[in-house]
Parts: C-alpha cells; sequence; structure tokens
C-alpha cells in the first residue's frame, strides 16, 4: 500500500509526514504477515485477528502523532517567520492575550511586547501538551479540531476532510467509530467484537487521506500568516 502524497507538487513533505509514512510502513508489514499467515481465500482466520486489532491501535497512534508533529511544526514556523504580530489571525492573538487578560498584574501586557510574543506563543503551546496528553489519545476529530485551533489558531479542521464520494461529516464519523473501535481493543482486548483485515484497510485508507488533506491546510495557514511554505 502506498502511503498518499501530502500535497501534489510538493518538493518533499513535512517532518511530520515523512515520520507518519516511515510508521505506516508497520502496517503494510502486518497485512503482509496476515497473507502469508493465512493466505489470501476468502474466510475468517481468528488466531490472526490480534494482527489487525494491533494495526487498530498503531494507525490510530501514527494519526494522533502525525496531528501533534504538524501542529507543533506549523507553530515553530509561525514564532520564527511571522513578520510581526499583525500577520497573525485572530485565533491566535487572542491566545496570546487569554493568560495576560486573566493575569491580576496590570503589568503583564508588557509579557509581549517587543517579539516577545514569539516566546509566549510557544509557551502556551507547551503548557498545553499536558492538557493535550490527558484528551488527545483518542484523536476524535473534535480533539482534533481543538488541538488546531488551540495550537496554531486554525478552526474546525475536520471541515475540510472531504473529496469525491467523501463528505467531510462523513469523514469525521468513520475516523471517530475506528477510534472508539481502537479504544475498546485497549481497554477491553479479545473480548471486543472481531476486527477484520478489510477494517485494517479502510482505515489505514482514510487515515492517509486525512493526513494529506490536513497537511494541506496547515501549509496554506502557515503560508498565509508567513509568507513562506511549510514544506
Amino acid at each position: 500500500m502506498d502511503s498518499l502524497p501530502l500535497n501534489k507538487g510538493d518538493s518533499m513533505p513535512s517532518n511530520a509526514r515523512t515520520a507518519f509514512d516511515a510508521n505506516v510502513k508497520d502496517i503494510d508489514n502486518l497485512v503482509a504477515l496476515h497473507a502469508a499467515k493465512g493466505g489470501t481465500k476468502p474466510g475468517r482466520r481468528y488466531d490472526l485477528e490480534v494482527l489487525n486489532k494491533s494495526a487498530i491501535v498503531l494507525i490510530t497512534s501514527f494519526w494522533e502523532a502525525y496531528c501533534e508533529d504538524i501542529a507543533e511544526e506549523a507553530l515553530e514556523m509561525i514564532v520564527q517567520h511571522a513578520p510581526d504580530a499583525d500577520a497573525l489571525p485572530n485565533k491566535i492573538k487572542a491566545i496570546i492575550a487569554k493568560p495576560l487578560k486573566e493575569d491580576k498584574n496590570d503589568l503583564a501586557i508588557w509579557a509581549i511586547s517587543d517579539e516577545k510574543w514569539r516566546a509566549v506563543l510557544q509557551s502556551n503551546f507547551a503548557a498545553l501538551k499536558d492538557e493535550r496528553n490527558a484528551t488527545f489519545s483518542t484523536p476524535k476529530s473534535f480533539h482534533v479540531n481543538k488541538l488546531f485551533e488551540t495550537g496554531v489558531g486554525l478552526t474546525d479542521m475536520s471541515s475540510n476532510w472531504k473529496w469525491t464520494g467523501m463528505t467531510a461529516a462523513k469523514a469525521a464519523k468513520k475516523l471517530n467509530d475506528f477510534v472508539t473501535m481502537r479504544g475498546d481493543i485497549a481497554h477491553r482486548g479479545s473480548a471486543t467484537t472481531s476486527v477484520q483485515k478489510a477494517e485494517v484497510v479502510e482505515y489505514l485508507s482514510l487515515v492517509k487521506k486525512l493526513a494529506a488533506k490536513t497537511g494541506g491546510v496547515v501549509k496554506k495557514h502557515v503560508k498565509t500568516i508567513t509568507g513562506q511554505d511549510l514544506f
């Protein structure tokens, strides 16, 4: 199964996509092992379901890591290359302003003077990491949307997950269902509903497309703010 290019015409992928592509080779290996052990004839081999369940868990982890990595990569680009604070979208300005508004120290606003907003934005992203780690282990559409909104000021990321024959709502539901399946596997193990190889193939294909759509939106967002390509 070849990985889907992040954006047609890109000379090179983002670091996040490079890591994602390397990770999903493990899923290719699991599918190949399944075929080697069980053959290609129709019919279900229950003793091989552990491979399918392992693949579902891994795909979810790789999707989670990709979203975190591409958001962090984008933020780093924005912090380093945004010409000034005026170039930032209102969502990012709000992220920077929120803790300052809540600070009772009247001089807190000076924390973002003289280009210091760059360090504030970066530290805010790091501060939110613990919160994300507690919730983003279930990278459903809601949590992905929240990650990109609070991280880099991109709202409603999941609305971009559409292609021929697939609406954004349907793509989000498919993702959420597969992530739920992953949760069932992780918490209930062998007691979960049977997982077939076809579901593994479908989930991997879905996540590759979601990564491509997500990366393209992030790239455009960064280019709008900084005038430079993220990758």
